[in-house]
């Protein structure tokens, strides 16, 4: 259910046909760049975490970082807690091992950033919503269909 909402909402953008589906799973950065054939850097991993009103943030990074609780608290004035995987399910419409920053819930309150990682790339392959899915963007083609607030550095 969960890539079909991602491929309703590339279909306009003219992008649903360019959505790779594997016969095994990109459920983890190893897996993903293994099923597309490239570096594990290049896979833009979604990380999902509670912001303190409630709300949920997205952060799309490099597949080889992790965040930087210092800089994470930098930027958004709270620790760094992640979602439970039934509340990234709830606020994103995407089990875990599929989230993306495609095709959310427009009735839930999330924020999406990218992380400056990914800039050193010229294209990445964020999943689309199932744990066997991805498609190949330019970093500013993610920020776009990702509706990104900004480009932030919160990773190590």
């Amino acid at each position: 259910m969960s890539i079909q909402a991602v491929r309703t909402y590339f279909s306009p953008l003219g992008r649903a046909e360019d959505i790779l589906e594997f016969p095994v799973s990109s459920a983890t950065v190893e897996l993903a760049a293994q099923a597309v054939g490239v570096e594990p850097a290049r896979i833009a991993k979604t990380l999902s975490f509670k912001d303190k009103d409630g709300s949920a943030i997205l952060i799309c990074c490099a597949g080889d970082c992790k965040v930087d609780n210092r800089k994470y608290k930098d930027q958004f004035g709270t620790k760094a807690k992640m979602l439970t995987p039934d509340e990234a399910l709830a606020f994103t419409g995407h089990a875990v091992g599929g989230v993306c920053p495609f095709g959310l819930p427009q009735d839930q309150p999330v924020r999406v950033y990218c992380d400056k990682s990914l800039q050193r790339f010229s294209t990445v392959f964020p999943a689309c919503g199932s744990a066997n899915s991805a498609i190949e963007l330019t970093c500013q083609e993610l920020a776009d269909y990702a509706h990104s607030l900004e480009w932030i550095d919160v990773c190590k």
